[in-house]
C-alpha cells in the first residue's frame, strides 16, 4: 500500500510546506462527491488525524485517512504545469470511469 509523488509533485510540495512552518506533510484522500462519486482532496496536513497512514517519501510525509487508503491506493501524483498555472494530477489506478467534468470518479469497488 502506498501513494507517491512523481518529482514535480514532490518539489512544489515541498514549497508549499517551505512556506508554511507548520505544516507536517501532506494530506490526501477522497470524499463523496460530483456525478460519478468520488473527489480528490489534497491539502496540507496539521495534525495526524486517528487512523492516518503516513508514508515517506524523501523528506516529505503524505498523510491518507483509512477510510480512503483502499481508494487511493498505488496512486501517483505528479504536477502538470500549463501556460499559465500548474495542476496536481492522480495516476490512480482504481479507477473504472470518469464524469464528463473530470471532477469525480468511480472505482470498480463500492467504497
Amino acid at each position: 500500500m502506498a501513494v507517491s509523488l512523481a518529482p514535480a509533485a514532490l518539489d512544489r510540495v515541498r514549497r508549499y510546506l517551505s512556506e508554511t512552518p507548520d505544516a507536517l506533510g501532506l494530506r490526501f484522500g477522497v470524499k463523496k462527491t460530483g456525478c460519478s462519486g468520488w473527489q480528490y482532496i489534497a491539502d496540507l496536513a496539521k495534525q495526524t488525524e486517528q487512523g492516518d497512514r503516513v508514508f515517506l517519501q524523501d523528506d516529505v510525509r503524505i498523510y491518507v485517512d483509512e477510510a480512503s487508503l483502499a481508494i487511493v491506493d498505488g496512486t501517483e501524483i505528479d504536477l502538470i504545469r500549463q501556460k499559465l498555472g500548474e495542476q496536481f494530477v492522480f495516476r490512480n489506478p482504481n479507477v473504472r470511469g470518469e464524469c464528463g467534468c473530470g471532477e469525480s470518479f468511480t472505482t470498480s469497488d463500492e467504497h
